[in-house]
This record gives structure tokens, C-alpha cells and sequence, in this order.
């Protein structure tokens, strides 16, 4: 995409402004993130931007554009859009081309929200992280087991797809939310590792977040994420999936073009179950820049390492993976996968790009965009191992 198209975030959220929806009546907050929000930097010269986009257009054609890549990508320097591409079918065997109101399955990128939602109540004094999850949970069977640990994966509750299988968890009955925190309390499963010992991703700390989440707020997870976030940043193609849209979503395919069936894991939400696009999510990225919606103070904790037993520049902040570079650059991202769905969301917060990778047709190259971000800065990794 032209860097002239200036289809930007401001134009985006100004033009709430401009079209007379709900107003500042209905929905203050989103007059308010409107009227307030200014671009990050200014945009870049031209020949700046020209030779960024050859750069994007390098990596596309070589990682992307020959794999079989079917979804979406999104690049972004500033808050501007340098480069913006959909390829591919909504369904492998239809008609209908992706576009950019495709929402697709983000899988884990989910906990971003889930963490930032829990982040916003703590904000509003409807919860402390530092909260014991039996003042949420009476009978929670771990001791010493704050909000914190499950945002920062230090609670070493182990995960439930691993958990239900040892339990012979009944796989003709879809699990819920609530039966997770229930099998916690009535099978008790071993612990992971010793709590707050080390690092251990886990889905089923962001589970039980999202229940945080509606105890502390009154409202569905659902609901709190629309009013919260979706609305007030215009994002109009984001929900939280539920049962009743099993036909109308978009499907995720192996890396053979089969189609996945949904299964009896596909019901929980909070660490996963958001489907969005690349320019809604461009939103969500500009949002957390500034104090337009979180207090400095908030985005500074969201981000911050917690995990130092391994060394090395690769962390987890509160629901948001990290790079930790020299000189105090930092990276923040989150990956996704979920049947055949592939998602990676990166902000290079010293130099204010994004990168927004999403599919529904499983492929590997989604992920590799270490290289691609390494040729738009002066960025360098080790290539450990991530966990």
C-alpha cells in the first residue's frame, strides 16, 4: 500500500468526530481517546518511507507471498501505514476474497487484552494484582497465588489442555471457563513448578484472569472488553467469539488447505477467543502509547520483565512477551496459534513500528519476522530459543 494513502490511525478515530454515532453522551470515553489522541511521531519524509516499504516488500515476497500465505499483514511506522496486504480466501474452497474487515482468530495475541483489561480494572480500585485468588475463588486449593502471578505465568498452575486429558475429561462436553477453575478446586492437579519459582506459560492463568475479570467488573468478559476497549477505539470488526457464532466465523485450515474442526477446547476465552484485524489491532497498538487510555504508570508495569532465572534478552511482561535489548530498547509482542489460525503482533516501542501478521491457513513464516524488523532498525537479536 502507498504511504500516501494516509490512511492513519488519527483519521480513523477522528472520524467518530465527524459521523454522528453516539456521541459524547452515549460514550464518553471514545470522544474523549478521539479528541486526545495525537500520531506518535510525525510521518516519515518520503524517500524514508519509499525505502521502508521496499524493505516490507522484500520480506513479503520472500517469506510470505510464495508459502501458500493466506491472511493479512500490516506494517507501520509512526502510526502510519507504510505497507498493508490481504491475501488469500475467507474460505479455501469459496469465493470470497480477504479484505480488510476479515476478522481472524488471533489465538494468544488475546492475552494482551485480557492483561490490560485486568491492568483497567486495578486502575478503577475494583481489584489489587496483588489480590490472593481465593478473595476471587473461595475454595481455590494454591496458596500464595496472586493476580500478578497469573499475569506475569509465575503461578505454576499447569495448563488445562494438558490437565483434562490425565483427568479423562469427558471430550463430547465443551469446557468452559468455570470448568476450569472447577477441576482446580475438585482434582487438585500437581503443580507445574513451585509458585512464583519460575517462568511457565500457562493458558490456564489467563482463564482464570478473564474470570477475575468479570467478578471484579459485574460484566461479562465479553461485554467489558466491548465497552472498554473495542468501542471507544472504533474497533468495529473485534468481539470475543462465542458458540452461537460457530457458522459465521472466519475457519482456520492445516497447512494443507483441511479444514479444522472446532473442538471441546474452543469455548474458553482470555487466552484466546478474540478475533480482530490488522487495522483494528493497529488501533489497540496506537491506544497504548501515551496515557490516553492507561496511566503511564500501568503501561510501564505492563511492560516491565518479571522472569530473570534464564538469561538472555527474551522475557514476559504482564500478558505481553519481550525482547529486552541494549540501551534500553525494548520489544513487546505476542504470538498466536490456534488450530490453523497463526498471529504475531509486534511493537518496537524505541522506534515506534508495528507489525501485524494474521492468517487462517497455518504457516510457519508468520513468525519469522525477526529479520524483517532487524532491516527497519538498528535492532539485533540473539536467536535463543523462546519457551
Amino acid at each position: 500500500m502507498a504511504f500516501y494513502k494516509k490512511r492513519t490511525f488519527f483519521y480513523i478515530l477522528s472520524s467518530v468526530l465527524l459521523i454522528g454515532c453516539n456521541s459524547a453522551s452515549k460514550n464518553k470515553n471514545a470522544t474523549n481517546i478521539a479528541t486526545n489522541y495525537n500520531p506518535v511521531q510525525p510521518s516519515l519524509p518520503a524517500a524514508a518511507a519509499k525505502e521502508y516499504t521496499r524493505k516490507i516488500n522484500n520480506f513479503y515476497d520472500s517469506s510470505l507471498r510464495y508459502s501458500g500465505f493466506n491472511g493479512a499483514m500490516l506494517v507501520a511506522k509512526n502510526g502510519y501505514i507504510l505497507f498493508e496486504k490481504y491475501n488469500g480466501l475467507v474460505r479455501l474452497r469459496g469465493k470470497d476474497s480477504i479484505t480488510a474487515s476479515t476478522p481472524f482468530h488471533i489465538a494468544s495475541t488475546s492475552k494482551t487484552f485480557t492483561a490490560m483489561a485486568v491492568l483497567k480494572l486495578a486502575e478503577e480500585g475494583k481489584l489489587n494484582i496483588n489480590d490472593s485468588l481465593q478473595k476471587f475463588f473461595p475454595g481455590f486449593p494454591y496458596s500464595g497465588i496472586t493476580v500478578k502471578m497469573l499475569l506475569n505465568q509465575r503461578s505454576g498452575l499447569p495448563n488445562y489442555g494438558y490437565y483434562l486429558e490425565k483427568i479423562n475429561w469427558d471430550k463430547s462436553k465443551n469446557v468452559t471457563n468455570k470448568d476450569v477453575l472447577q477441576t482446580l478446586i475438585t482434582y487438585k492437579p500437581e503443580l507445574a513448578n513451585a509458585v512464583n519459582r519460575r517462568f511457565n506459560y500457562s493458558n490456564t492463568n489467563f482463564a482464570l484472569l478473564a474470570l477475575i475479570i468479570e467478578a471484579a467488573s459485574g460484566k461479562s468478559y465479553a461485554d467489558y472488553l466491548q465497552t472498554t476497549f473495542f468501542t471507544p477505539l472504533q474497533m468495529t470488526n473485534t468481539k470475543v467469539y462465542n458458540h452461537a457464532d460457530s457458522a459465521t466465523v472466519t475457519p482456520s485450515y492445516m497447512w494443507n488447505g483441511v479444514q479444522e474442526a472446532f473442538t471441546f477446547l474452543d469455548l474458553t476465552y482470555g487466552d484466546k477467543n478474540i478475533y480482530s484485524t490488522v487495522t483494528d489491532l493497529l488501533k489497540w497498538d496506537q491506544a497504548l502509547y501515551g496515557q490516553q487510555l492507561f496511566k503511564q504508570a500501568t503501561l510501564d508495569s505492563a511492560f516491565q520483565p518479571y522472569s530473570f532465572e534464564r538469561p538472555g534478552i527474551h522475557n514476559y511482561g504482564f500478558g505481553w512477551r519481550m525482547y529486552t535489548l541494549p540501551h534500553d530498547k525494548k520489544i513487546v509482542y505476542h504470538n498466536g496459534w490456534w488450530h490453523g489460525n497463526n498471529a504475531t503482533f509486534y511493537r518496537v516501542l524505541p522506534d515506534s513500528l508495528t507489525i501485524i501478521i494474521l492468517g487462517n491457513k497455518f504457516n510457519r513464516n508468520i513468525y519469522r519476522v525477526k529479520p524483517l524488523i532487524e532491516s527497519l532498525t538498528d535492532l539485533h537479536f540473539s536467536y535463543e530459543a523462546e519457551e
